[in-house]
């Protein structure tokens, strides 16, 4: 059985990887003519580390990133609300790394070529159309190059894991359309000295009045021992206009925001304004659908059940999607795995979309904020108990399938 996976990045290569683990045969197609490490940085929670670690990579992915030991909240006067530590510091059987989403891509695409061979990663394939029959799919790819037809593809079954542009999920969802409610992001990475211990998480002030996420990315660039910041910038506004995920970034655009938030362990501004890229995004999703699977072919990762880009969640429930299929695979090789497959996951990420929405991690800048009348405080604990907003946290770990309890039960 031969199985085309539409779309070479995380998810498709963990899929492909998985695939082979369990003597099934499948051939990646990846639009870009070329794979380049690109992107700014994303943070493997416990159970992608877990699922990493499956495929035989966890421990490659650790020595490319940063160990995370800590998880930190902050109000947009410098205010500490609450910390949590994370990964192994926090008794999980993995730990929490952040990285650089280039090379965990470069690092996935390396392992797939030494391990399926370069004949089963096919680069500059972009999918225009396909048709399926009781037999199989007939895939239609062009050059994304040029934009030649490519010889028609056939295979058994084909996964959709290109994205959230994903052309497979448009195919069988033609009014299928992204969810902008006026949150707007800037993205950048900044040389300079570790922040506080140089292995914390930091989410700082509320979309409300801005925020902004702050990690670490790459570990002893020089000699000083600069490390490379990741950050993200997000402001919600009133019938704002969606950035454009195809331009760079306007500093003026949102420092203004940013520019008074110097405090005696960081100034927000200078890290901004010392950034080596900046690029612009709008936070988007999409509703959950209720059906992926039609015939022969499916859906997964981004393609599947894209979600904003809050509590670190959307690689681990795509490496999660690649592993709960190619179980299904291993057990059903046919059509019926696809259903089973869907029967699995469509629930559980769907309530992770709508969590994203509504009640992220930092449902807790956004609590204290309101308690405390966006002034700062003299004792948070009068406003609202470290209890609580533990609570809080643990909530969201429990929807998004990471408490320490989940995890080291999967």
């Amino acid at each position: 059985m031969e199985i085309a996976i539409v779309g070479g990045g995380i998810v498709g290569l963990a899929l492909a990887l998985g695939l082979h683990r369990r003597g099934i045969a499948s051939r990646v197609y990846e639009a870009a003519p070329e794979v380049k490490e690109i992107g700014v940085g994303i943070t493997l929670l416990p159970h992608a580390m877990r699922e990493l670690t499956a495929l035989g990579v966890g421990e490659k992915a650790r020595s490319l990133g940063i160990e995370l030991t800590t998880s930190a909240f902050y109000n947009r006067f410098g205010q500490k609300i609450y910390e949590e530590k994370r990964g192994l510091a926090a008794g999980y059987p993995y730990p929490e790394v952040s990285i650089h989403r280039g090379r965990l891509h470069n690092m996935l695409y390396q392992e797939a070529l030494a391990v399926l061979g370069p004949d089963r990663i096919v680069t500059d394939y972009r999918l225009n159309a396909f048709e399926q029959d009781e037999g199989g799919v007939t895939l239609n790819f062009v050059s994304a190059a040029t934009g030649e037809a490519r010889p028609p593809v056939r295979a058994d079954l084909a996964i959709g894991c290109d994205g959230v542009n994903s052309v497979v999920r448009k195919i069988l969802h033609p009014d299928d359309k992204v969810v902008f409610t006026g949150i707007n992001t800037w993205r950048g990475v900044t040389r300079r000295k570790p922040i506080l211990d140089g292995k914390t998480y930091l989410r700082v002030g509320s979309i409300r009045t801005g925020k902004i996420v702050i990690y670490p990315i790459v570990d002893e660039l020089d000699e000083d021992g600069r490390q490379l910041i990741n950050w993200v910038a997000e402001i919600e506004r009133e019938s704002a206009e969606m950035n454009d995920w195809n331009q760079g970034g306007q500093v003026g655009d949102f420092l203004p925001v940013y520019e008074n938030w110097n405090f005696d362990w960081l100034d927000v501004a200078e890290l901004i304004k010392s950034s080596d890229i900046l690029l612009e995004y709008p936070m988007v999703d999409k509703d959950p659908l209720e059906q992926w699977t039609f015939g022969r072919v499916t859906l997964a990762g981004d393609a599947a059940h894209p979600m904003y880009p809050r509590g670190s969640n959307g690689s681990a429930q795509g490496l999660i999607d690649a592993r709960t299929l190619a179980d299904k695979l291993a057990e059903d090789l046919s059509p019926a795995a696809l259903l089973a497959y869907e029967a699995e996951r469509l629930g559980p990420t769907g309530n992770v979309v709508r969590t994203n929405r509504s009640s992220p991690p930092d449902i807790i800048n956004i609590r204290v904020e309101e308690l405390s009348g966006d002034k700062p405080f003299d004792d948070l604990e009068k406003i609202i108990t470290q209890d609580e907003l533990r609570a809080l946290s643990e909530q969201y770990k429990r929807v998004a399938g990471f408490s320490a309890t989940d995890v080291a039960k999967s």
